[in-house]
């Protein structure tokens, strides 16, 4: 699995911050048709929310993968009518150069350009030019490379799926399977998709462990990741690998956000005011921490 990461490592995009920057990373959002198995349908008012104030806030949208839930559902369609508001929202930071997408193993297919400009093409038929070229500058990345302006520091972002050899190498298969045979299985009789790292704790602990095995050979190099939904966030002197949960959590949505080049873990939820009445309220569940610590 090295070489895989390597090679994502290589290739990253190389995203340049400094004090002014402000970044929400978040990952795991498993967008779907608004069906019983829509695990993000739940969250949609939290996370909506929570995107809105971002925007407003000149934050950077980053989405650590898995974004989209196209094992469960075989055509983009019917999530996109299902979250049209959710896709118009992240359209707004994308026409302000405020959106970078990678790719996970549930929306591996988007790896290729022409399957995301078809998809794009379909939905939204762009009616001049300059529109067209916009919408068709939409990019999935596998990993980026956050470098931080006038240093050598650099953090590695990438979905987490690249130290997991079933869900990369082989993960037509386990779409297939997790798509004609776990998911019924799940909606009937509860049985846990094998293949799921977040539903199968010793795939989980084996996908950190490569992943911070692969930053021990690499100079304990900082890495963010999602794919597990298991936050993570190390204390300083720890080997600085952390996650941004997921958006699937039960009635919340965890993320980490990176502002005047510190970085905290973050929690939207919904809680019960003084007058009983429901509001969408953010919890900082760990730091802000500077980075400097971990780099």
């Amino acid at each position: 699995m090295h070489s895989i990461l390597d090679n994502a490592f290589k290739k990253a995009m190389p995203i340049t911050i400094n004090c002014d920057t402000k970044l929400i990373l978040f990952s795991d959002v498993h967008k779907g048709d608004n069906s019983y198995a829509d695990d993000f349908a739940h969250n949609m008012e939290i996370y909506t929310h929570a995107i809105h104030q971002y925007y407003d806030e000149g934050f950077t949208y980053i989405e650590l993968g898995d974004g989209i839930e196209l094992w469960e559902n075989d055509s983009f369609e019917p999530i996109y009518e299902a979250h049209k508001n959710v896709f118009e929202l992240l359209k707004l930071f994308h026409e302000k150069d405020r959106l970078y997408l990678l790719w996970g193993n549930h929306d591996m297919i988007f790896r290729d350009p022409l399957v995301v400009e078809r998809m794009v093409y379909k939905l939204i038929t762009p009616k001049k030019i300059k529109e067209k070229e916009q919408l068709f500058d939409l990019t999935f990345h596998e990993s980026v490379l956050l470098e931080i302006e006038n240093t050598d520091k650099k953090i590695f972002l990438i979905h987490g799926h690249q130290a997991d050899w079933l869900n990369y190498k082989f993960w037509k298969v386990s779409r297939f399977f997790v798509r004609y045979f776990w998911m019924p299985l799940q909606k009937w009789f509860n049985v846990k998709d094998p293949t799921s790292p977040a539903k199968n704790y010793k795939n989980l602990i084996k996908v950190e462990r490569k992943l911070k095995d692969w930053m021990h050979k690499n100079n304990n190099q900082m890495v963010i990741a999602g794919h597990t939904h298991r936050p993570r966030f190390p204390e300083p002197g720890d080997l600085p690998y952390f996650n941004d949960g997921s958006c699937v959590h039960p009635n919340s949505i965890i993320g980490l956000e990176i502002k005047d080049l510190e970085i905290s873990l973050v929690k939207w939820h919904t809680s019960i005011d003084s007058k009983d009445q429901t509001k969408i309220t953010k919890t900082v569940l760990e730091g802000p921490k500077s980075l400097d610590l971990y780099l």
